[in-house]
């Protein structure tokens, strides 16, 4: 299928990372998976009002719970995401209760935001085969939703990274239908990266009004041209993905639904 296209009139750079779009809050903090106290290990991003959303998974046959877990809830919502909810120093792959710990995670963020648990995507990345407990999540939600700014993007991004030497965030400014709009986004990884959509955890919120199904389109498109061709060791991992959120805040005159031809 050929991705429907949307114009939009030149671009600025900016700055806010992942809450640079309107209505994303995020945060992150060390809840003790991570022995150093300094390097935060949890991270909850979420939108205030429900975001369509897109997203494409690591290709490896082996998949972590957080990627059984996020597809599902995607699958169930029709893209209607509102939150995200990652750690870093475990992945959360090949454990026998793995699914159960990525539905736990959600229902934390849900209960922390008020909001439906299938509403949150789940995301891990770390060791693989490491037992891990809902224990850290459960004592240090309250705190890490309770700390949700506007202005907390990088807090989060630090919490995702695991053997990163530098941060991955970026943001730009954008006219779409009339009105300025800011997409933003952070990532991690440095290994285990090979092009079969190259496994880093990758988030990217908008408030520009984009349905699912365009988003869906133009994410699978562009990843051939993107991701899929960087290769930094030729391992594909089993947690990674992108995932796009767009909460449609920006108010645009008239709605990219209505340039789909």
């Amino acid at each position: 299928m050929d991705v429907k296209k949307i114009e939009a009139t030149g671009y600025t750079w900016t700055e806010g990372g992942i809450c640079a779009a309107q209505g994303i809050r995020a945060n992150g903090l060390n809840c003790g998976l991570n022995p150093d106290k300094e390097k935060y290990d949890f991270a909850l991003f979420a939108s205030d009002k429900v975001c369509e959303s897109a997203a494409v998974y690591t290709s490896n046959k082996v998949k972590g719970a957080p990627i059984l877990v996020t597809r599902d809830h995607m699958a169930k919502t029709g893209g209607k995401m509102r939150a995200v909810i990652a750690n870093s120093k475990n992945a959360n792959t090949c454990n026998a209760n793995g699914v159960e710990i990525a539905e736990q995670m959600c229902g934390l963020a849900a209960g922390a935001l008020g909001i439906k648990s299938e509403e949150v995507a789940v995301a891990s990345t770390g060791v693989i085969g490491c037992d891990l407990s809902i224990e850290p999540f459960e004592k240090h939600i309250d705190a890490l939703a309770g700390g949700l700014t506007y202005d907390g993007g990088h807090r989060a991004e630090y919490a995702i990274m695991t053997t990163d030497t530098v941060a991955k965030e970026l943001a730009v400014t954008f006219t779409l239908g009339g009105k300025e709009c800011r997409l933003g986004g952070m990532a991690k990884g440095s290994g285990m990266i090979n092009p079969k959509m190259a496994t880093t955890l990758n988030f990217i919120t908008t408030d520009a009004d984009i349905e699912s199904a365009a988003l869906q389109n133009a994410l699978s498109e562009i990843t051939k041209l993107t991701y899929n061709c960087i290769s930094v060791d030729g391992d594909t991992s089993t947690n990674d993905m992108i995932l796009v959120m767009a909460n449609g805040l920006a108010e645009m005159q008239r709605s990219p639904r209505q340039m789909l031809y």
